[in-house]
């Protein structure tokens, strides 16, 4: 994403990490390329990434419709080995590295933690840089202290630098580190105005009752799995506890993630490498 100088933002050709709804066809393809292009050299198969669609009940034509829509946003690039085939774009391994850290990295705060704190003031004449920075501050899991003050948890500052930068807003935009907030209210009720914890609770219950649907062949329930997770570390900045009702949800939701996700996880690459032949192709080279 770059700024012109007229103010006006052009979108990269790439899909934002969290463009795509979860469960749609867009967004499962999103997740099987994010786990696997990269581990298999970066290419598969026209005919196997269709296959590892229809794994997860995929027809084969909205699969074909849904890669081209991905080559349309251009994380995926056409290119023919020893068939035809898609390649990742190299452009898109920023983004897909930065998921990797999310998803399997999430962080929860302590109250010894730092914070984040961005201070903007940008022109009418920049409006629209305005609004995609509140935007992506949004999806990395900011809380709105006011209109031009931010707030997030102070390792996601390089995050926040990335998205100043692409922005190109360094001029209108000022960081500063922080300890913990103090104000007239108490720290749960200042975490309520500044996030909307009431929808980020009903994210966690929602992905909680999406695990009793995953099916039961591991491939499947595991790119469900992080399709169904995957935007929860972005919109959830992982707040210390003392900021968080008692019943907050998110611990549950995470010991889940985490169980799961190792239980099912190299099942899940073993059928990869399998349908796609790379067992047979490391077992030649043996």
């Amino acid at each position: 994403m770059t700024a012109e100088p007229s103010g006006e933002v052009v979108e990269s050709p790439v899909l934002d990490d969290i463009d795509a709804r979860p469960g749609s066809t867009a967004s499962l393809l999103r997740t099987i390329v994010g786990l696997y292009l990269r581990p298999l050299g970066g290419w598969i198969s026209a005919a196997d990434l269709v296959s590892l669609a229809g794994d997860l009940g995929i027809p084969t034509a909205q699969a074909r419709t849904g890669i081209t829509r991905l080559k349309q946003k251009g994380l995926l690039l056409a290119e023919r080995a020893h068939a035809v085939g898609y390649r990742v774009n190299p452009d898109a391994f920023t983004m897909l590295e930065r998921g990797d850290r999310r998803i399997f990295e999430m962080r929860e705060m302590t109250d010894a933690d730092s914070w984040c704190l961005i201070s903007f003031s940008i022109p009418e004449s920049a409006r629209s840089i305005r609004h995609q920075l509140r935007r992506r501050l949004q999806w990395i899991g900011a809380g709105v202290v006011s209109p031009a003050l931010w707030i997030c948890p102070g390792h996601l500052q390089d995050e926040v630098v990335e998205i100043v930068a692409e922005l190109d807003a360094r001029a209108w935009v000022t960081l500063f580190q922080a300890g913990a907030p103090t104000t007239p209210r108490t720290l749960p009720q200042a975490a309520a105005e500044w996030w909307d914890l009431d929808a980020l609770r009903d994210e966690h219950l929602a992905f909680q009752q999406s695990l009793a649907a995953l099916p039961d062949e591991a491939f499947a329930a595991y790119v469900r799995l992080i399709d169904s997770w995957r935007v929860l570390p972005y919109i959830d900045p992982g707040l210390p506890p003392s900021m968080l009702p008692a019943d907050w949800p998110g611990g549950r939701s995470y010991a889940e993630f985490a169980h799961l996700s190792s239980t099912l996880a190299d099942a899940a690459w073993q059928h990869v490498r399998e349908l796609t032949g790379a067992v047979a192709a490391e077992a030649a080279r043996s």
